[in-house]
């Protein structure tokens, strides 16, 4: 089998309408940093200007034809599509470019890198799941061709020997893994039931990819989890308590990196590792701070937390790695923290720390305070939901209502309002 190290690839971007080339460069300059994470080395970088992409070949028969000339010249046996494909473009430019060269797209690069770094049982169901998913329709079909697999980039993997099954045998296979998935949450969810009626906070790490997130967390709280200066080094969340300046506690979770273009499927297949996000009661956004694409890399992690669900959560925005200085673009960042929570830190040399625990102490107990609810006793659900949300501190049972005093943020106070008798409409009197 050749050596993942000895992989040369030629990455391709497209530039349509609705991107500039710039943004078309930087894209495909991250794409190389995928390639190099999963062991690969680019050897050409080719960009197609086409307002759509071409339906059979995504760039056109004139470039394939180039990126042709590239393979056969500089002996590459890989090329990288900046762009999701469709297993039918897959196989035309395959066709077209001829010899044992072979195609994959960005989804397929980083599921790639995915099979590398999952560690724990679940980890390694999910981008089994996720492979099967995707991979599977773009390989079904080539015959022979299918004795590659195993052979380098885009085909590692615990589902690897599965890919070589029919249809048939995939779907059963799919449906088993979502099985086993689906008792892994259960588990996941009676774990955090069980930290909710702790009452200990939980605040989620977050962030793109390579922002030092996994860094941070081994600073705050010893966790001795993988932190690589590589893309997706982290893949399972991994949670641990920390104590702040206060003596109160707080748990902390790693999460997996977001990065733009982050395919639907992907966030899918990992909702169970994401749902640690939409779970949490705060965010600390974790940016670097000595990245030029670092704004648009908090507008990736900022949109794809909407698209989780997981925004309108109180946040501290950590601009790490500034041991490394700041780029120049971040010290005039302006109006872009205005009305934001921020600290400035090195998670490496432990610069900062201190603000980040004061301002996280801060973020997490501004604006709560003490409820006492009336709730029916017929409605003992909404007790056990209120356990979820809040600190409990009392529960007094009376003939008609129990009185539960608890301690609730401004977002569960107003999901539980009518519960509270002092509450009352703005405009009442």
């Amino acid at each position: 089998m050749e050596s993942i190290s000895e992989t040369k690839a030629v990455l391709v971007g497209l530039c349509t309408g609705e991107e500039t080339v710039e943004s078309t460069e930087k894209s495909l300059d991250e794409l190389e940093r995928l390639l190099e994470t999963a062991g690969g080395e680019c050897a050409v970088k080719v960009i197609q200007n086409k307002e759509h992409p071409d339906p059979r070949t995504c760039v056109g028969s004139g470039k394939v034809a180039e990126i042709a000339y590239y393979c056969h010249m500089e002996e590459i046996d890989l090329v990288v599509f900046d762009t999701e494909l469709s297993p039918s473009q897959i196989r035309n430019i395959e066709e077209a470019i001829g010899g044992e060269v072979q195609v994959i797209d960005r989804s397929m690069l980083i599921l790639d890198i995915f099979a590398l770094h999952a560690v724990t049982g679940e980890g390694k169901l999910q981008v089994e799941l996720a492979q099967l998913k995707y991979t599977a329709p773009r390989l079904i079909g080539k015959g022979a061709e299918m004795s590659r697999l195993g052979g380098g980039i885009g085909t590692r993997g615990p589902g690897e020997s599965k890919l070589e099954s029919d249809r048939r045998h995939l779907k059963r296979r799919i449906a088993a893994l979502e099985e086993q998935l689906r008792t892994l949450d259960q588990t996941r969810r009676t774990m955090r039931a069980a930290r909710d009626r702790a009452g200990t906070p939980k605040v989620a790490i977050v962030g793109y990819t390579n922002a030092g997130k996994s860094t941070l967390l081994n600073t705050l709280t010893d966790a001795g989890i993988l932190a690589e200066d590589k893309l997706f080094a982290t893949l399972d969340p991994t949670t641990r308590r920390m104590e702040l300046p206060d003596g109160s506690s707080v748990l902390l979770t790693d999460t997996v990196g977001f990065i733009r273009k982050l395919p639907h499927h992907l966030v899918h297949a990992f909702k169970s590792t994401l749902d640690e996000v939409v779970y949490a009661e705060a965010l600390m956004i974790v940016v670097d701070a000595s990245d030029p694409e670092y704004r648009a890399e908090l507008e990736t992690t900022e949109q794809l937390l909407v698209d989780l669900g997981a925004s309108g959560k109180p946040v501290l925005y950590v601009f790490n790695k500034c041991d490394l200085g700041a780029h120049e673009s971040f010290r005039a960042i302006g109006t872009h923290t205005e009305n934001r929570k921020t600290v400035s830190i090195s998670a490496k040399t432990g610069q900062g720390i201190g603000l980040l625990l004061s301002a996280l102490q801060e973020l997490l107990h501004e604006e709560k305070k003490r409820v006492d609810f009336r709730i029916p006793n017929s409605e003992g659900g909404v007790l056990s939901r209120l356990y979820t949300s809040a600190v409990v501190e009392n529960v007094e049972y009376g003939a008609d209502f129990m009185t539960v005093t608890a301690v609730v943020d401004a977002r569960t106070h107003g999901t539980f309002r009518r519960y509270d008798p002092a509450w009352r409409e703005p405009d009442e009197t």
